[in-house]
Formats: structure tokens, C-alpha cells, sequence
């Protein structure tokens, strides 16, 4: 860490009164996300406006200092910590919904208003902003936007990036960009707000979103089907995908994933879930086990939309699920039940600290063809090195969540899980697929970039980088390998 010039402390002090924060105790909070690497800023800011946000890029330009955008910590990828130092600028603040027109479909917020507060305002007008990323209730919109989040209802829905009309920005110049306008056609000029978004705050701070919204469907429902191995459940995702209805969503768990939910739920870790969550509720229990036992994958699908369409979607999605080498496909008997189905599957991901007290959570995506060879291979990686390592996810989009399951304070698992990770990767990849589908590449996955991307795309990346932010420094070290 670096102290910073006396005279761009006072400027900033005097730019941003008690929105600016120097003492060692609040600097530390504000140094670490979700990814758990820690680094130390050498001051926080806490801005209200985006006139004041556009004074703070330039002040810092001026004695190129860098400046790290922050939603509210929960990326994993380390893309919120400041590992060169400078200011890191919290959008908590900056937190109004300024404006919602449901004849026109969209929301005009700052970046620091959460998902979650966000859909509790839209439900009123009968709309909802359809990215829907596990940390709802507690990620803010920048955050949301900065990684392109997406969520289960990506597969019909599509993520940030398919969801966001117009961004008001600060580039690395000090300049204010408007990208996009409030509709959902346009055709001027370069498409800047889907660029903008998933750049992880490496060409902008992004200071006012304008949201293109979804109706609320009128009524859901969800079926759980149980294959006897992740082959089975790949075939019957391609079927799913390939039939005119969309799934509103469409989940995987490989066999160890569903063994850790029911074991989970079993256990009692959240008093709201029981196991039928998972196990077949219109069956007896012993069949229930039984086929639970001998199930190597689960797919948990949903449809939404009009009442009286609904039961010929599920239907259709049915008849879709079933097929060679499927055990089960069961709907959910009422909406207490397709509640407790999603609650299981999102407890999933703190369940798996009772495997191992660490974690390495990446979210490779592959073509939803290639879900089988994925799997397979992160079964014959995780025997080889000796460590758990489970798959759950968006199975519509290919995009799964691999865990790779270790004890941090053991040096020796600890490298064999990194290196481990470096081969998922490389396996993605060569599987036609690549290294994230939702929480970005930040730091840690910032040097296998090469892997993925050929060297003149990456040279076009860094001249647009150049462009935006000329003095590089806007969150620096972040998504473009040196």
C-alpha cells in the first residue's frame, strides 16, 4: 500500500465529508469480497452522486491512483479487491430506485439498490428484473451488471447483459458516457451498455442503469427428474432445450450433489427444508429411496406463464424429460412444494462446507452436449488428486458450478486443488466451452485468459481498455492478463 498525495486526500475529504474514509479498521471491511483474498485500500469512498463519482475518477487520474468499484462484496472471482491499493468507491449509497415505467417496461436505479429490494418494488406494478443470481437479497445491481449475473432463469430469461437497456458511466477519463436508450429497439451507433456490462469495472463505474423489465408470470410449476446416470440427464436436457416450450428453468446435480442435498436436508440445517424437497412426495419413501439411491443425476425444471397454457407446458416438458435411462419425472404437488424443491437446491451450496472447510467455486460453461464428457472428467480429476469435487447448475445454458472441495490449511491439498482447478479449466475449454458464465474472471481467473481467448481478440480487448480508461486505473489487475 502506498500513501496516498496529501493533496488528493483533500480534495476527496473535502468532495465527499464522511463519505470518505481513511482509518485502518473501516478500510479493512471494504478490502476483501466474496472470493476471500484480502488487500488493503489505501482509502474508501462512499459517493452519493455521479457528479460526485466523475470529480473522484478525475482526481485520482490526475495522480494516477486506482479506483475499484464495489457493489457488496459477493463476487468470488476477486474482482472487488483492491490488490494494487488506491480507492475503492462503495455504491452503497447510491442506492435509489429513481424511477419505475411499467408502460415502458424498465427501471431507471443506481447502483447500489439490491436485487432483492428491487423485486420487492417491481412485484407491486406486476414486473420483475429477471437476473436472479443466488445473492439476490444482498448483491446490488452495479455488482449484478459489472459480472453479467444471471441465475436459473438465464436459460429463458437471459442474464444482465440481455436485461439492461442504457448505463450511464464514468470512464477512466472523468468523462460521463450514456450508452443505450430506453427502449427495446435501437440501432445508433456501437451497442456500449452490453460492453459495459460484465467489464468488472475495468472501463467504467457504472452510475445509473436503465433495466428492461419481465411480467410476472401468472402461475409456475416444477418437476423433478431423477436419470440413472449425468449421461441420461444431458440427453434429456438437449431434448428439453430443443422443443418449442422454454423451461423457465432448468437445473443439474450430478449423483454427489444430490446425495449431499438429501443428506443435507436430512440433517436438519434449515428447519424450513425436509428431505421431500428432493425425494419423490406422490411415492411411498422406501421407492423414494430406492430410486434416490440408484439416481446418478437430478434435473429440476420449471415453467411459468399463463394459467390456463400451463398444464399443456409442463406436459410438453414432461414428455421432453422422460427417456432413456430417466428413473422418474415427478411434479411438484403444490407451490409450498416447488418452494421447498428451490430452497433445497439453494442450500445445496452451503452444504458442501460439510465436505471440507474450503472451497474453490468456478462456473465453466460447455455446450450443453458436452455436459457428459465435463462431468466425467472432473469425476477421473477429482479421483486422481484425491478430492471432492461436485457439479450442480444451469444445465439449459451448459454452465455448472464445479466445487472443488479442500482444507486450506493443508499446504499439500491446497496445491493439489489449484492446479487441479488450472485442468477443469483447460478441460472446459477444450470442450468448446470457457472459463465463466456468471461470476466473471476478476483475478482468479485472470491469467488462464490466454487459454481462451486467442491473442488478437485479447489485443482488441486491451485497445478498448485503453480507449475507455487511457492510464489504466480503473480497478487494475482485473479480467486482461498483463
Amino acid at each position: 500500500m502506498n500513501a496516498l498525495p496529501a493533496d488528493l486526500v483533500r480534495t476527496l475529504a473535502d468532495l465527499l465529508g464522511d463519505g470518505w474514509r481513511t482509518d485502518p479498521s473501516e478500510r479493512l471491511t471494504y478490502g476483501y469480497d466474496n472470493s476471500r483474498t484480502q488487500a488493503m485500500p489505501d482509502a474508501v469512498a462512499l459517493p452519493r452522486t455521479r457528479e460526485q463519482v466523475q470529480a473522484l475518477v478525475r482526481a485520482c487520474r490526475a495522480h494516477r491512483v486506482p479506483v475499484i468499484a464495489r457493489g457488496r462484496g459477493t463476487n468470488t472471482t476477486g474482482a472487488a479487491v483492491p490488490s494494487a491499493g488506491g480507492v475503492v468507491v462503495s455504491f452503497e449509497r447510491m442506492n435509489r430506485i429513481l424511477e419505475i415505467r411499467p408502460g415502458d417496461r424498465c427501471a431507471i436505479v443506481e447502483p447500489g439498490v439490491l436485487n432483492g429490494d428491487l423485486q420487492r418494488a417491481l412485484r407491486e406494478h406486476g414486473l420483475f428484473w429477471p437476473p436472479d443470481p443466488t445473492s439476490a437479497d444482498f448483491s446490488s445491481i452495479g455488482g449484478n451488471l459489472a459480472c453479467n449475473a444471471g441465475g436459473p432463469r438465464a436459460v429463458k430469461y437471459g442474464a444482465s447483459r440481455d436485461n439492461v437497456l442504457a448505463l450511464v458511466a464514468v470512464a477512466g477519463t472523468g468523462d460521463t458516457i450514456r450508452c443505450g436508450t430506453a427502449t427495446t429497439k435501437g440501432s445508433t451507433g456501437y451497442d456500449l451498455q452490453r460492453l459495459l456490462v460484465g467489464s468488472e469495472g475495468t472501463l467504467g463505474l457504472i452510475v445509473e442503469a436503465t433495466l428492461k423489465l419481465a411480467p410476472l408470470p401468472a402461475a409456475r410449476r416444477a418437476l423433478r427428474a431423477l436419470y440413472a446416470d449425468v449421461e441420461s440427464a444431458a440427453a434429456a436436457v438437449a431434448r428439453l432445450m430443443a422443443q418449442p416450450v422454454a423451461p423457465s428453468m432448468l437445473e443439474f446435480m450430478d449423483g454427489d450433489a444430490l446425495r449431499l442435498a438429501r443428506e443435507n436436508m436430512r440433517r436438519g440445517s434449515d428447519a424450513s427444508i425436509d428431505d421431500s424437497a428432493i425425494n419423490d412426495s406422490r411415492t411411498n419413501s422406501s421407492t423414494s429411496d430406492a430410486v434416490m439411491t440408484h439416481a446418478g443425476a437430478l434435473l429440476m425444471i420449471e415453467a411459468d406463464g399463463d394459467a390456463d397454457a400451463l398444464p399443456s407446458a409442463v406436459a410438453a416438458l414432461r414428455a421432453a424429460a422422460d427417456g432413456a435411462g430417466c428413473l422418474s419425472v415427478e411434479p411438484a404437488a403444490d407451490e409450498a412444494a416447488r418452494e421447498r424443491l428451490w430452497a433445497a437446491r439453494k442450500a445445496l451450496s452451503p452444504a458442501l462446507r460439510a465436505l471440507a472447510p474450503g472451497k474453490i467455486n468456478e462456473d465453466v460453461v460447455v455446450p450443453v452436449s458436452r455436459i457428459p464428457e465435463l462431468v466425467a472428467g472432473v469425476r477421473a480429476l477429482s479421483s486422481e488428486v484425491a478430492l471432492p469435487i461436485v457439479c450442480f447448475g444451469h444445465a439449459g445454458n451448459g454452465n455448472l458450478h464445479v466445487n472443488l472441495m479442500y482444507d486450506p490449511a493443508d499446504a499439500d491439498q491446497s496445491a493439489r486443488a489449484q492446479a487441479a482447478m488450472a485442468r477443469v479449466f483447460t478441460l472446459a475449454i477444450a470442450l468448446g466451452g470457457t472459463l465463466s458464465g456468471e461470476h466473471g474472471i476478476g483475478a482468479a481467473k485472470r491469467d488462464f485468459m490466454p487459454q481462451a481467448v486467442d491473442a488478437p481478440t485479447l489485443a482488441a480487448m486491451r485497445a478498448i481498455k485503453a480507449a475507455f480508461d487511457p492510464d489504466g486505473i480503473l480497478n487494475p489487475g482485473k479480467l486482461l492478463p498483463p
